[in-house]
């Protein structure tokens, strides 16, 4: 008996939402089921050979560039297609989740470029996947705007005043269970890329500009390739002309690291540039070498500044293999939120801000990240100064960089160590940041700085790992489970104490702080925090 034809449309499974009839369209469903009965197959192999490969890394304790691609490596002939002129000059990027607000003072910002995020700046719940999607559309027909509960207005600036929109997709490892083809889950990448282009691709040739994709936590060239297919088919099937599509990969797993040229190769035709990411970086290295001893247990997070060694050799390798491809090397984030009531605060980040965009600026970067709009200037000082009239530095080669496998995973070499105040900051962010999580906030201020969900993996990792590693700190307390959930117990006391019973009654602290202690303290890694995060998420 044959098997049942697959269902021409993907199959919604949630309540209606205002306007999803906008986002949901016969036609957009017929396509994600299309992409989805395509390349989902792919997906679950490319899924398989992760774990394949930090088997082989937990084996052996290393990496190293792959020999059977030398030959990419060393031909020196390749280049990525040409920039379209809208993402020729990247020297300011703010990012951000794709909420109302958000939509109008991302693109009001001044910066050239609005990284539009459906992924770690955004909790995937249904309303904010839809109406994320919504919202760009919103942007592009100029039918936008909103006003705050107290009567603030916003509304967008006149069209060549507004960043480009770059927008990012959930990563290969989350599925979308709101949507179905078959008796599957669509992939949340599929989803987010699916509807998108589907509704603005046209929209967006019209206007000058095009379909831009950034695309996270990819592993492998072959996850390039796979993502180089659907954009060759999107293309097509939609009789959009090939090469509209243009990608950003964010070289954020210590894997990738090792094969960036690898993956502009499988993109040339679509690839515009490659980003250097950090929290999500360091949650790879420990990820990846968990169980390869003391010499890669990492410090408090933010003693591991992109200066340290292993770091600088990610971000010189990044930039010489971009600018050697003709691709943009994009630096990384400025995650600072401005206070408005101490100056003092103020002054201190933006100087630490300031330095690094200059460092970023004369390493042959050609452009950086910011979280908030008042960076925005600074950034972009430090570009301008280095840039001055010119869109890029792509031809600054920085053919003095060489860098060795052993260096991009030299841990080792950091003088910093675990402190008991990182492990304490750790347990509180994360606490902090999940029950946002799971209230639908993706993006949120804890302490100044803008945290995302790469921040609640690097913090809930380096408690795994500090715990597995027999960490005993300078006050002489040893790192155990004991101890975390008795610093866990505390915060969520302080908080009470800091917020009020009734708001703590109203939020998600418990279930918060339980999930915490979970994919901190059981003895098999999750792979990611937001896959039993979702199961929680409403």
């Amino acid at each position: 008996m044959s098997a049942p034809a697959p269902s021409p449309l993907a199959i919604v499974d949630a309540e209606p939402l205002e306007r999803q009839g906008e986002v949901l369209t016969d036609s957009a469903l017929a396509f994600l089921a299309e992409l989805h009965h395509r390349f989902t197959p792919r997906r679950d192999e490319l899924l398989a050979r992760r774990a394949e490969r930090r088997a082989e890394i937990a084996r052996t304790g290393t990496l190293d560039f792959l020999p059977q691609t030398a030959h990419i490596r060393e031909d020196a002939d390749w280049r990525v297609a040409p920039a379209p002129a809208a993402l020729d000059d990247r020297r300011v990027e703010i990012t951000g989740p794709t909420d109302r607000k958000m939509t109008i003072n991302a693109l009001n910002s001044g910066a050239r470029v609005w990284l539009a995020d459906f992924e770690d700046a955004s909790a995937p719940t249904w309303e904010n996947v839809v109406h994320g999607q919504l919202n760009l559309i919103d942007a592009y027909q100029r039918r936008i705007d909103f006003t705050t509960p107290e009567g603030k207005a916003y509304a967008l600036r006149p069209a060549e005043e507004l960043a480009t929109v770059v927008a990012r997709p959930r990563g290969w490892h989350l599925d979308e269970r709101h949507l179905r083809a078959g008796d599957r889950a669509v992939p949340g990448a599929l989803v987010d890329f699916g509807l998108y282009f589907f509704h603005n691709a046209q929209r967006l040739l019209d206007q000058g500009k095009g379909p831009y994709f950034y695309l996270p936590k990819t592993e492998s060239h072959l996850e390039a390739r796979l993502w180089n297919d659907i954009f060759v088919f999107a293309q097509d099937h939609l009789g959009i002309p090939q090469g509209t599509i243009r990608a950003t990969v964010l070289i954020e797993t210590i894997t990738a690291a090792y094969e960036m040229d690898e993956i502009l190769y499988e993109l040339r035709d679509h690839a515009s540039g490659l980003n250097a990411g950090r929290w999500d970086y360091l949650f790879s290295i420990v990820k990846n070498f968990r169980d390869a001893g003391p010499d890669f247990v990492l410090p408090d997070r933010n003693a591991v500044t992109m200066t340290a060694p292993f770091m600088r050799a990610y971000t010189e390798l990044l930039v010489r293999t971009c600018h050697k491809r003709g691709a943009h090397a994009i630096g990384g984030m400025a995650a600072f939120i401005p206070s408005r009531r101490d100056p003092e605060v103020n002054a201190v980040a933006y100087q630490k801000v300031r330095a690094d965009k200059d460092r970023e600026a004369n390493d042959g970067f050609d452009g950086s990240w910011v979280a908030h709009p008042d960076l925005v200037p600074i950034a972009r000082a430090s570009f301008d100064a280095v840039l001055g009239d010119k869109p890029n530095q792509k031809d600054r080669l920085r053919e003095d960089v060489q860098v060795t496998a052993a260096e991009l995973i030299d841990v080792a070499s950091l003088e910093a160590k675990p402190t008991s105040a990182g492990l304490r900051n750790a347990v509180q962010v994360g606490i902090r940041y999940i029950e946002a999580w799971l209230r639908g906030l993706g993006a949120v201020a804890i302490f100044n700085l803008m945290e995302d969900a790469a921040t609640a993996e690097i913090s809930r990792s380096q408690i795994w790992q500090w715990i597995n590693a027999g960490v005993v700190f300078e006050n002489g307390e040893k790192a155990t489970a004991g101890l975390v959930r008795t610093i866990a117990a505390e915060e969520l006391t302080a908080i009470r104490e800091e917020i009020g019973g009734e708001a703590f009654a109203a939020g998600n602290w418990q279930q918060a702080h339980d999930l915490l202690l979970k994919v901190a303290l059981d003895e098999d890694y999750a792979e990611f925090l937001t896959l039993p995060a979702y199961e929680l998420l409403r």
